[in-house]
C-alpha cells in the first residue's frame, strides 16, 4: 500500500501537490528527477528504496498506478535478474523478486496525488509537476 503524503505549502499558504520520489542517490537519472522537482519549486518525501524497500503490495500498487506492467518497473541489466532466471517470469513472480531484491526496481519512480511514472530520463518528471 502506498503511504500517506503529508501536504505541503507555497509561500502563498496554498496547498501544493503531494510528490514522493522513490530515489538512489547514487543514480545519475534519480539525481536529475529530485533535482528537477526541487526547480520546479516542490520539496518531496525522498524514499531511499535499497534502504526501505517498498512492500510487495506497495510495488503492485505502484504498478497498478502507473498503467504498466510489474516486468515494465525491472532493471533487467541487473546481476540479480539473470541470478534469479526472471527472464520469463510472471508478473507475480517479478512484484515478488523486487521486494525480496529491491536492487531490481528500475528508478527514480515519482507519485503524486493523480499519477506516478518511471521517470527515465529524468525529464520526464515535468508531465507529473505540470498535470496539476
Amino acid at each position: 500500500m502506498l503511504t500517506a503524503m503529508p501536504k505541503f505549502y507555497n509561500g502563498r499558504g496554498e496547498s501544493e501537490m503531494n510528490i514522493t520520489i522513490y530515489h538512489n542517490p547514487k543514480c545519475s537519472n534519480s539525481r536529475g528527477a529530485l533535482a528537477l522537482i526541487r526547480e520546479a519549486g516542490h520539496e518531496p518525501v525522498i524514499i531511499e528504496y535499497l534502504q526501505t524497500p517498498p512492500s510487495r503490495a506497495a510495488l503492485a500498487a505502484l504498478v497498478a498506478k502507473m498503467g504498466i506492467a510489474p516486468r515494465d518497473l525491472v532493471r533487467v541489466k541487473e546481476a540479480a535478474y539473470a541470478e534469479l532466471g526472471l527472464e520469463g517470469a510472471s508478473g507475480d513472480a517479478l512484484l515478488d523478486a523486487m521486494a525480496a531484491h529491491p536492487v531490481l526496481i528500475n528508478r527514480p519512480i515519482v507519485v503524486t496525488d493523480s499519477a506516478a511514472k518511471l521517470c527515465r530520463p529524468p525529464e520526464l518528471v515535468r508531465d507529473l509537476l505540470t498535470a496539476v
